[in-house]
């Protein structure tokens, strides 16, 4: 079974710093991989090299596309949609528009993008509720479904989220992590850059280890959840 989704030796530099280093990543259709490490590891440069908002050398292959012949939107427009770690909302404008703004690469199609709007709506119904509210009165976990709401609202095939449970209280994080899982069971697959190993690895399919730009361990999300060096370094304990 062809991949949804091959890195293979991806490196990504800010002037003469090397922040991703020849990382190769795999995923197939409907799963859940994920990305852990400390801060500073190259987490996010990764995801927004994937999403073409970064320049980089290696291949990305999207579908069976080399994705370097298209440009963010055109990536977008294949279902390959990026949520970034400030969730780059739009404060002054009501929860509806921001959502609207979602679906601006099938903006033609009316009938679609209404579904669509009422999809997120019945998947998160506090948005509803506030759908008239500027988005900068929302608190933390609202701005972050709205956030996720927006990507659904292009019909995501490959969502990636960068660190959807930063600054969250917890309550709020299981909820996220909750709504993330859920998001699978609708045919969205989901590469998830996260700091919280924990609530990553029990969400997660597969995982990989990212320190100092490059993949220092990988496996099945469970294996490395118990994995003593894993444990040790991010999951707070001893195995």
């Amino acid at each position: 079974m062809s991949a949804l989704l091959e890195i293979k030796d991806l490196h990504v530099a800010y002037g003469k710093v090397e922040a991703v280093r020849g990382v190769a990543l795999t995923m197939q259709s409907g799963q859940i991989v994920t990305v852990i490490g400390p801060n500073g590891a190259g987490k996010t440069t990764l995801l927004a090299a994937a999403a073409g908002l970064l320049r980089s050398r290696g291949t990305v292959t999207y579908d069976g596309i080399d994705l370097s012949r298209l440009d963010v939107e055109e990536r977008v427009e294949r279902g390959f949609c990026l949520v970034p770690e400030r969730r780059e909302l739009f404060g002054d404008m009501a929860v509806a528009d921001n959502l609207l703004l979602g679906a601006y690469v099938r903006r033609r199609n009316g009938t679609e993008v209404k579904q669509s709007l009422q999809q997120v709506y019945d998947r998160f119904p506090r948005l509803a509720e506030r759908r008239r509210q500027k988005a900068q009165t929302l608190s933390g976990g609202e701005r972050q479904m709205l956030a996720l709401g927006r990507a659904l609202m292009a019909r995501p095939r490959l969502l990636m989220l960068d660190e959807p449970s930063l600054g969250l209280a917890p309550l709020i994080v299981r909820e996220i992590f909750r709504i993330v899982a859920s998001l699978r069971e609708t045919g969205v697959s989901i590469l998830l850059v996260e700091q919280n190993a924990r609530a990553a690895l029990e969400t997660a399919n597969y995982g990989y280890v990212l320190e100092t730009g490059q993949v220092t361990y990988q496996g099945p999300a469970a294996e490395l959840a118990d994995d003593p060096r894993v444990v040790a370094t991010y999951l707070g304990g001893s195995s």
